[in-house]
């Protein structure tokens, strides 16, 4: 085991503060002839033991207030609870761990900062989702009270746009709730075995008039000669389903494809893909996709509708499983979202 460098240190300097003490000790016997050799040697080797222990204390003590002053200079750091025995007189191993602590917060300012920036753009994504459908509501209330009521063609036009408004509330505030509580309660999953195939085929049936719209097909990869039965929560699967499908109508290639796969993920999991042949996502946007109220075009979006908050809550359902959801586009060509479901055995 090697030694700690400060020993080496005390050590070398006994051995030169012994030296110049033996050094004076033979000049004094050769000049005076009064002091025997043995006491020459006791001598030496008592101040090099007591030089010894006295630098090394020094040294020690030394290191020890420089960094408990470096730990008062520090708001963040509490001087009281500095040990003496924690202090190392090696310089190395301080200064590593001096790079250590500052590297550590230097990532806590860092994940601060990241959450502070996502703090101000979730309020203000919040109150601009807000804002848009309360002032469309408030002005069609408006004109009404101002005269417009007694037409009665224009008032129940304005009252159903004023209800899309207010419907359109409803479902943020719903989608937050969802949200919050996703995030503070988790989520109790009510786990049993279904038939992925029939849950895929419900949600196509759902909205096959919405993708007839925008001339959609929702079609399967192939066709399945036996059912696929998958271990999850079939009510937030369904949602899952739902709000991915319909972003594939809402953001697909008008004259165009949806598309549902389930593969084999591997031995324990299957994966359940659904493509489109739309525009696509830019590199830039695909890794902040999953956050609240992110969007691609901010104008597109709104006029396409939603709270905005669907795939945020795609994320967290299936992360309630413990599964795994995954993103792959190419701009210009299409995006296929998947997710993975665990076998029945």
């Amino acid at each position: 085991m090697s030694l700690k460098k400060t020993y080496i240190f005390a050590f070398k300097s006994s051995i030169y503060i012994t030296l110049f003490s033996l050094i004076i000790a033979f000049l004094a016997y050769y000049l005076f002839k009064s002091i025997d050799f043995y006491i020459i040697f006791i001598l030496g080797f008592s101040v090099f033991i007591i030089s010894f222990f006295i630098i090394q204390y020094r040294v020690e003590h030394f290191i020890y207030r420089r960094v408990k002053k470096i730990y008062a200079d520090f708001s963040l750091l509490d001087s009281d609870k500095l040990q003496r025995k924690s202090i190392t007189t090696n310089m190395e191993t301080l200064t590593k761990s001096v790079q250590e602590f500052v590297e550590g917060k230097q990532i806590e300012i860092k994940n601060l900062t990241e959450r502070d920036s996502f703090r101000r753009d979730f309020l203000g994504n919040v109150a601009h989702e807000l804002k848009t459908p309360l002032f469309t509501v408030q002005g069609y209330i408006l004109t009404l009270l101002e005269g417009a009521a007694t037409d009665k063609e224009i008032r129940k036009k304005y009252l159903k746009r004023a209800n899309k408004g207010v419907e359109r509330l409803a479902s943020i505030i719903n989608d937050l709730d969802m949200i919050a509580r996703l995030e503070i309660d988790g989520m109790k999953m009510n786990i049993e075995v279904f038939n992925i195939l029939e849950l895929v085929q419900n949600v196509f049936d759902l909205f096959e008039i919405k993708a007839k719209k925008r001339n959609i097909t929702l079609r399967f990869d192939k066709v399945y000669e036996y059912p696929i039965y998958v271990k999850g929560d079939i009510e937030r699967i369904e949602q899952v389903l739902i709000n991915l499908i319909v972003n594939s109508i809402k953001y697909g290639k008008v004259g165009g494809c949806t598309t549902v796969s389930i593969d084999t993920y591997n031995e324990n999991k299957f994966i359940v893909k659904i493509a489109d042949d739309g525009e696509g996502i830019k590199k830039e946007h695909i890794s902040r996709l999953f956050e609240r109220f992110y969007r691609v075009d901010q104008s597109r979006s709104r006029e396409q509708g939603g709270s905005g908050l669907g795939l945020s809550i795609v994320k967290h359902i299936i992360e309630a499983h413990n599964e795994t959801i995954l993103l792959k586009s190419t701009f210009g060509k299409g995006s296929e979202f998947s997710f993975t479901l665990e076998k029945t055995i």
